[in-house]
């Protein structure tokens, strides 16, 4: 049958294959084909291929081969990649044992699984693990980070061509938000100033470093030390260090270091941005773009992040909501929204 293959030479063959498993985008099920010097990766979301990948609809054939969790476990397990981690939600620790060894004897290329062992918690987000595996491989130069991080619950994310140090007992980070910060990372311009409030590992802040070229500036708070530790070791990773300031702290604090500075700020605090609204108007310059996240009912998902905007902006700035943005849902009849909007004094 026909599918989509993102088409590269094969000399680019393994790095994009990398870039696009890194993603979540291999359509597993299907044979990588290579012919007159060019590899077929299949994909699973065509839409979601990064923009310098060409996608083709091509003849490819299925795997036949009992290599994935589900093949090896007759029903299909819940679960989240992150870097050579492989993260469980299960409360059944039977359950979560069995998953976890048919992620082991998969051909996932797979060192530690993890299954949460509580909720996110407190005021940095972070959540107790039980580490059902971890083969404890040395770490690379390339993937060494903080002094005496976990090496059971620390990684490697690698998104849309970036790598990322994360350890998720340390700090907050969610895989399942590549989709979205490359969605707003492409909107950044050479030399703008940019404000990521709430920074964590930098998963916003490093691309848009890429993309502010030598005459811009992103500036990255966060009030988890630990994550700032991590920011400033992704930005040195990912050869943006130059351009990145890194600060741990409130943000509240910070913005008047920075008042009038910023051409865009990112605010990703869904379950309480409105509360830091002030301190984005503080930040913003003369035109401003704010991505501001929210969880609403699906009734109304924009309605009370757009009032809460005009009401902290209004009237020193003209407020224009360039887009509405459904992100993913969240919980039932609960989703997770971004506003776009334009603040112009």
């Amino acid at each position: 049958m026909e599918t989509p293959c993102v088409r590269v030479e094969r000399e680019r063959g393994e790095e994009t294959r990398r870039r696009l498993a890194d993603a979540d985008l291999l359509a597993e099920e299907f044979e990588i084909e290579v012919a007159e010097g060019y590899l077929y990766l299949p994909v699973a979301d065509p839409d979601a291929v990064p923009e310098d990948l060409p996608v083709v609809a091509r003849e490819v054939g299925a795997r036949d081969t009992q290599d994935t969790p589900d093949e090896l476990l007759g029903f299909e397990p819940s679960y989240e990649r992150l870097g050579d981690a492989v993260i469980l939600d299960e409360d059944d620790p039977e359950r979560a044992r069995e998953i976890a060894d048919a992620v082991m004897a998969s051909d996932l290329p797979v060192r530690t699984v993890l299954n949460r062992d509580s909720k996110v918690k407190g005021e940095l987000r972070v959540r107790d693990w039980e580490v059902l595996v971890d083969e404890g491989t040395e770490a690379s130069e390339a993937s060494r980070g903080p002094e005496d991080a976990s090496s059971g619950t620390e990684t490697v994310h690698r998104e849309y061509g970036n790598e990322f140090l994360v350890d998720v007992a340390e700090v907050y980070f969610s895989p399942r938000l590549a989709t979205e910060r490359h969605r707003v990372a492409k909107q950044v311009s050479e030399g703008e100033r940019v404000f990521d409030m709430f920074a964590g590992v930098g998963p916003f802040v490093v691309p848009m470093a890429e993309r502010v070229g030598p005459e811009g500036r992103v500036v990255g708070v966060d009030l988890n030390e630990r994550a700032v530790e991590y920011l400033r070791e992704n930005a040195r990773l990912n050869g943006v260090d130059k351009r990145v300031t890194a600060i741990q702290g409130d943000v509240r604090d910070v913005a008047p270091d920075y008042a009038d500075w910023a051409d865009r700020v990112v605010m990703n605090l869904p379950h309480s941005a409105d509360e830091f609204l002030d301190a984005a108007v503080t930040l913003a310059g003369d035109d401003c773009v704010l991505h501001y996240y929210d969880i609403q009912h699906e009734d109304d998902p924009f309605g009370p992040g757009e009032a809460a905007i005009r009401a902290a902006a209004e009237p020193e700035y003209e407020v224009t909501v360039e887009n509405r943005h459904v992100v993913r849902s969240y919980a039932p009849h609960e989703v997770n929204v971004c506003l776009d909007v334009r603040l112009t004094r």
